[in-house]
């Protein structure tokens, strides 16, 4: 069964660098890290010490809370660091890699022989239970809970994004797996939102084609659209990729890692799509194709660039000695806009600028154009302005100032009275991009977010 979603509010940033369909070389990285951090509520213990050798497949930490979710190693090698940061939190573990990876072998299954709690322990077991989120608080799901529906977004619609009907090219049965398997996992429905000219069509799951502007693609705003979330439900939302690695779990019987990741952005010298593996230094997808440091009049220039992993909305600065979080399929690479010096900025036409309110007159004949933007603030940062700008891109069915208001005087009567269990940080990107006020709204979401969930348990 199809069901259709048309979103009204929304807004696509055209940034010139978007990636072809082509597939680059890529370079062998030197080390691979399981980073705490990516993931939200968990409380990580290391499993592992400095000299061990573990296969990809190996757990190398738990979370305290929940010890049968385990985080695995992506790759065969060696432990060379176990690095922490005050207080003793973990930071990361980094491993360096066997010339060829080995893996811990758990067997093929087919997954329509099993039932619901011999899928999840086959999941738990290889370590890719991370990749199951959940609403509310947008954290790693609880084995222990049983979801009312899961919810996967199979195309992307933020600025820059990859085409997942290309990642999927030689990969749809493992798609389907994946999609079967989470099935066992809930009593209720597996919904797949869907552009309308997209060729992935999975069996077995309900499909939701959604027309519109980003966020479109956002799992959240298909829930909200399709079926919300409401105070004692739990559902949980896989990302597309996520999907082909556990389909690839219950056919290859390993946790393979490897995807594709898009190189994007007006600053990459080369774009394309590199197979990479969750946890690789970022400079083995980025060597070559930016622009390296130098010298410029005899002074050393600065690197007036931006690495992002993940789209520019939502993603995390990087550099290249960093890690790709295992959540992202995208690299970003934009002007910093630290030499850029503008003498009436505002004044000029802006002939070249992006602006979503009309400030500058290429409004008028710009329709379709790519820009060059930057990372520059543009602005200073005041007390939020109750003018709507917000719901002008947010096209769920909630009041987002109100919302923020609630967070920020932690009233959990009204949080949870204006839709708090249902959002997730990466709903309100565009409402920071717009903002006049330059907030940094998903980070008070997040905290926002992860106070109530501690509060509550």
């Amino acid at each position: 069964m199809t069901s259709v979603i048309r979103i009204k509010k929304g807004l696509d940033i055209r940034i010139k660098g978007r990636a072809p369909q082509v597939l680059l070389a890529a370079k062998k990285s030197d080390r691979y890290a399981v980073v705490p951090d990516a993931y939200a509520g968990i409380y990580p213990k290391v499993t592992v010490r400095v000299g061990d050798k573990v296969k990809a497949g190996t757990p190398v930490m738990i979370d305290k809370n929940r010890p049968e979710i385990r985080f695995v190693a992506p790759v065969s090698g060696t432990v060379i660091a176990v690095n922490r940061g005050e207080k003793r939190k973990l930071l990361s573990i980094e491993i360096a890699p066997d010339k060829e990876i080995e893996y811990e072998i758990f067997g093929t299954k087919k997954v329509s022989d099993l039932g619901g709690e011999e899928v999840k322990e086959a999941i738990l077991m290889g370590g890719l239970w991370p990749c199951l989120r959940q609403r509310p608080y947008d954290i790693v799901a609880s084995p222990a809970d049983k979801p009312r529906d899961v919810f996967v977004s199979a195309f992307y619609s933020a600025p820059l994004a990859p085409d997942f009907d290309f990642i999927l090219r030689g990969q749809a049965e493992d798609f389907q797996t994946g999609i079967d398997a989470l099935a066992k996992l809930t009593d209720g429905k597996v919904y797949v939102g869907l552009r309308p000219d997209s060729a992935t069509h999975p069996q077995g799951a309900e499909i939701i084609e959604v027309y519109g502007a980003h966020p479109a693609g956002n799992v959240g705003v298909q829930i909200n659209l399709t079926k919300p979330v409401n105070k004692g439900e739990t559902v949980w939302v896989v990302g597309a990729e996520d999907v082909i690695l556990i389909g690839r779990l219950f056919n290859k019987g390993i946790a393979d890692f490897s995807r594709l990741v898009a190189i994007t952005g007006s600053e990459a010298r080369e774009r394309g799509y590199v197979k990479a593996i969750a946890g690789c230094r970022i400079s083995s997808l980025t060597d070559g194709r930016i622009p390296p440091d130098g010298f410029l009049n005899g002074f050393q220039r600065l690197n007036n660039i931006r690495i992002i992993s993940g789209n520019v909305l939502t993603g995390t600065r990087v550099r290249e000695e960093d890690y790709l979080r295992p959540y992202d399929n995208q690299i970003t690479v934009i002007p910093e806009g630290d030499d850029v010096h503008e003498l009436f900025g505002w004044a000029l036409p802006g002939l070249d600028k992006f602006s979503v309110s009309r400030t500058f007159i290429n409004w008028l004949w710009g329709k379709g154009k790519e820009y060059v933007i930057d990372a520059r603030l543009q602005g200073g940062r005041r007390a939020m302005i109750m003018s709507n700008e917000y719901d002008k891109v947010f096209p769920l069915d909630i009041y987002p100032e109100y919302l923020l208001k609630a967070i920020l005087a932690f009233d959990i009567n009204k949080m949870e009275q204006l839709g708090i269990y249902e959002v997730a940080p990466e709903d309100f990107a565009l409402c920071e991009f717009v903002d006049t006020s330059k907030i940094e709204i998903q980070h008070i979401v997040r905290q926002g977010l992860d106070a109530l969930y501690k509060e509550m348990n």
